[in-house]
């Protein structure tokens, strides 16, 4: 019986970066905390960190999204009242189809109580101000082909690549040569070895060597 093939990654969204930003509500300060993740277990040491680090918040509301084709999901409203925080924060991040992305909110509370409805609006805000001001990108599947080019012509080929429009993910100094990293859209691979074979006059070649992921801004 032949093995299953693996599915093909698809695109998927994450924050551009790590971030912080605050709201003030009724006098409660709601400073979100964003970061990417590879794991729950990433995520977890994040929210770890956050919670030590402002030990004498009132909360520290969590919510995360992990993970490309099975997702893991996981919120807490930290003492607020039940499904006010941790889930509308996690609504957010859902509604933007963001992955690998823990949120944490904390609150300072400033004496004024917001009831339900305030609660989910201001932890959903903190939140969705957050991801506008940090930004996303999308992370794109493709695939990785290695060129291997003589010293002296590198550096062109590496331009020619570039100027081109293909991603060069790495290179590699070795003693037979320069190992050029390119990451081509699946769809583009034919073309590539075209565009390689005419722009070296057939002295290199691209050898696959696995996938790896572009991030364009969004």
């Amino acid at each position: 019986m032949s093995a299953t093939p693996e599915p093909t990654p698809r695109p998927y969204l994450t924050v551009r970066s790590a971030g912080t930003h605050e709201l003030e509500i009724k006098k409660s300060r709601f400073i979100c905390h964003l970061a990417r993740v590879a794991d729950e277990e990433e995520a977890q040491a994040f929210i770890a960190g956050i919670r030590k680090q402002y030990w004498d918040a009132r909360h520290n509301c969590t919510a995360f999204v992990v993970g490309e084709e099975q997702r893991r999901e996981r919120s807490s409203d930290d003492g607020e009242p039940g499904g006010t925080a941790g889930v509308p924060m996690l609504e957010v991040l859902r509604r933007r189809g963001v992955t690998d992305t823990v949120a944490v909110v904390t609150r300072y509370f400033g004496g004024i109580k917001l009831g339900a409805g305030g609660l989910v609006r201001a932890y959903g805000s903190a939140v969705s101000e957050a991801l506008a001001e940090v930004g996303l990108l999308e992370r794109r599947p493709v695939a990785l082909l290695a060129v291997t080019v003589d010293h002296a012509r590198a550096g062109r080929v590496e331009n020619d690549l570039r100027a081109a429009g293909f991603t060069v993910s790495d290179l590699a100094y070795e003693a037979t040569g320069v190992r050029i990293e390119v990451g081509v859209p699946e769809p583009e691979v034919a073309a590539f070895h075209t565009w390689l074979a005419e722009a070296t006059g057939g002295t290199a070649a691209g050898v696959a060597a696995g996938r790896t992921y572009v991030e364009v801004p969004v």
